[in-house]
């Protein structure tokens, strides 16, 4: 497979998330939030098993087929967890009064990553892979904040962010946490494709995309059971857009982990930030409004970033 295919596996990963998200944030409002997480999982788990059974398939006679042993369990189970939890610890950090903060501090994922696999993966970033990182980090963290504050609406939002005050509380805790179990949780996927030598990068994802989104149906589809049992309800009566928000997210899901076979963790979460540009794109009705010089400056380095890390090749 060439060098260079997980680089359109990634974009089509983002679009496909950048869809998904605007299915959920439609969602939301109608059934809350953990409800509207449910549905990326459950309604796209059909899909997933689709996608599966379809790489097995078209997989070459003689194709490597995979061993699922404890490691791969531990590593798979590490990344479904986590990203469960980083969604709720973002959802908390949302709400405090210091969003700002929460959110920005959230969006150091990428740079999180790098050290976890570091650590853990042993896989270390090289010196261009790291300016591609700091660089897209900084943009997304610029084009986070937004232009006033609520505390302070005069106050310029990059002296509201280095306020000592705004670094207080449970909203910067909270981003920063959510953060790293987003990048945790891409670490364990990555770690789990790597205990798969010599098997297609397609199979990897495909069977990784169903078990751990099995997991996570049955985990939160508990939760949510005990705690709040109309809320199921609720989302089967809305299935018309929560199938739109499964389907897209299962292909997000299928391209991010399909990619973490391929390339390191890193690499694959820098490109990713792609997706900002995308929702910014849609959220701006494709550029119709004016952007501010913050904005440009957040984009341009977004940009850098993106560019950097696929001249790596």
């Amino acid at each position: 497979m060439a060098a260079w295919a997980w680089i359109p596996i990634v974009l089509g990963a983002a679009l496909a998330q950048t869809i998904r998200n605007a299915a959920q944030r439609t969602l939301t409002a109608e059934v809350g939030t953990l409800p509207a997480t449910l549905v990326r999982f459950l309604y796209g788990l059909p899909f997933a098993v689709l996608w599966l059974l379809l790489v097995v398939q078209f997989s070459p006679p003689g194709s490597a087929a995979m061993q699922m042993g404890a490691a791969y369990w531990a590593w798979l189970t590490l990344g479904a967890v986590t990203q469960i939890l980083a969604t709720a610890l973002l959802l908390l950090a949302m709400k405090e009064r210091n969003f700002v903060i929460g959110v920005a501090l959230a969006k150091t994922e990428v740079l999180q990553v790098a050290l976890l696999a570091t650590v853990l993966l042993l896989e270390v970033p090289g010196f261009w892979a790291v300016v591609a990182m700091v660089c897209a980090t900084a943009g997304v963290v610029l084009l986070a904040m937004p232009q006033n504050t609520s505390q302070n609406p005069s106050q310029n939002p990059l002296q509201a962010f280095w306020s000592p005050s705004a670094w207080q509380g449970k909203a910067a805790l909270a981003g920063l946490a959510s953060g790293a179990c987003f990048a945790l949780a891409s670490v364990g996927y990555r770690g789990a494709a790597l205990t798969q030598p010599g098997v297609s990068p397609w199979l990897i994802g495909a069977m990784g995309v169903v078990l751990a989104q099995l997991l996570q149906s049955v985990l939160l589809g508990g939760w949510i059971a005990v705690r709040d049992p109309g809320k199921l309800i609720q989302i089967a009566r809305a299935w018309r857009i929560s199938t739109v928000a499964g389907a897209m997210g299962a292909l997000a899901s299928i391209g991010w982990f399909t990619a973490f076979a391929m390339r390191p963790a890193a690499d694959v979460k820098t490109l990713g930030l792609i997706e900002v540009i995308f929702s910014y794109a849609v959220s701006r009705k494709m550029f119709d409004e004016k952007l501010s010089g913050k904005e440009r400056l957040g984009l341009l380095l977004v940009s850098v970033g993106l560019v950097v890390v696929c001249a790596q090749l």
